[in-house]
Formats: C-alpha cells, sequence, structure tokens
C-alpha cells in the first residue's frame, strides 16, 4: 500500500559476493509487504530458479546498450563479466506514489544512486570473516572454484569501499542483522553507523590479513 500523502524514501543495500545480502533482503521483505524491491537489468544468463521479472530484467548486451543511450538507468555497472543497471522510471515512480523502494547494487551502482539521489539512505553488509565469505561462496554450489577465487579477491576490493556508506551490518548472526537492518529502515540505527570505532578491528581483518 502507498501513501501519496508523503515520498517514499530510498535504501540502497551493497555487499561484497557471499555476504549474504540477498537473504537478508529476502527476509526483510518477507516481513515488510509494502516494501518494494526495484527489480534491475542484467545482462547475464538467469540460474535454475530465477524468473523473468521477478529477480532480473534479463537483457542482451546489445539492448543493455540502448538503454544506457538513451538514459533509462538510476544507475548501471559492470560486474565480472556482466551489465547491471537500475531503471530511473520505476524507482522514481515508486517513490512520488509513496513507497519505500529498496535497491539491493553493488558500490558502484550506489555511488552513482547517491548522485543522483543524495537523500538516499546506504547500507553496506560486511561477513563475520573471510573465511565465512569462502564457505558460502562454495554453499552456493553455482560458481567454478576459478569463479569463487575471483570473487574473492573482488570481496576485498568491494569491502574497501564500507566507509562511503551511511551504515554498516555485520551478518555474523542472520536474525540479528535482519533486525538492525529494519532499524535503519524506521531510523533508528544511530548505532550502527559506518564510521563507528568498533568495525575497525573487523575491518582490519577482513581488508589486510
Amino acid at each position: 500500500m502507498s501513501d501519496p500523502r508523503r515520498s517514499g524514501k530510498l535504501f540502497v543495500v551493497s555487499a561484497p559476493s557471499g555476504a549474504g545480502k540477498t537473504s537478508l533482503v529476502r527476509a526483510l521483505v518477507a516481513q515488510r509487504p509494502n516494501l518494494v524491491v526495484s527489480v534491475s537489468h542484467t545482462t547475464r544468463r538467469p540460474r535454475a530458479n530465477e524468473v523473468e521479472g521477478r529477480e532480473y530484467f534479463f537483457v542482451p548486451p546489445e539492448e543493455f546498450q540502448r538503454l544506457i543511450r538513451v538514459g533509462a538507468f538510476l544507475e548501471h555497472a559492470q560486474v565480472f563479466d556482466n551489465f547491471y543497471g537500475t531503471g530511473a522510471e520505476q524507482v522514481r515512480a515508486h517513490l512520488a506514489a509513496g513507497r519505500d523502494v529498496l535497491l539491493e547494487i553493488d558500490w558502484q551502482g550506489a555511488r552513482q544512486v547517491r548522485q543522483a539521489l543524495p537523500e538516499c539512505v546506504t547500507i553496506f553488509i560486511l561477513p563475520p570473516s573471510r573465511s565465512s565469505l569462502e564457505e558460502r561462496l562454495h554453499a552456493r554450489r553455482t560458481d567454478s572454484p576459478e569463479t569463487i577465487a575471483r570473487r574473492l579477491r573482488e570481496a576485498v576490493d568491494d569491502m574497501a569501499h564500507y566507509a562511503e556508506f551511511d551504515y554498516v551490518i555485520v551478518n555474523d548472526r542472520f536474525e540479528q542483522a535482519l533486525s538492525e537492518l529494519g532499524a535503519v529502515l524506521e531510523g533508528h540505527a544511530e548505532a550502527l553507523r559506518a564510521d563507528r570505532p568498533e568495525l575497525a578491528p573487523l575491518l582490519q581483518r577482513l581488508l589486510h590479513d
């Protein structure tokens, strides 16, 4: 249900691959049916359990490039060998109708969204350790060992951008992380700000060990 008397809020959630972002977002949406999750466009092939228009709009590379040229995206980025983009029109329409919108995108896209819509709220999800990140990537059983190794290297680069975000959540215990994500949406998350000093030891291990 929307509320046309208020503008919706835009929440941007980013994380390195394997940090559990998608699982957290799915659980959050199950709790909050009025929250709209923006469906992105991508040039990658659908996975076995993915449905067109539910997880993504799957488009060929030439169509994606056409959409870039006509300014259809709020943000777009290349991640590994594929392109991803968020349709600007659908997001702005939801916000104008008073609906809160959640974008699940990478840090590059989040940076572009902040430039276009600086009032957005940005959230970064961290894993509790590098080993847990590797375990989660292996548990997916969707990637080759070579791809997993590359994703782990990329994850360190991704995590280095945590300070660009408003809030940081450590996905160690799932239910706690889910509760903290809800607190951000409700505006009660000062204790989760990205610049809090207690994050320093974890970030040292994640980025430099």
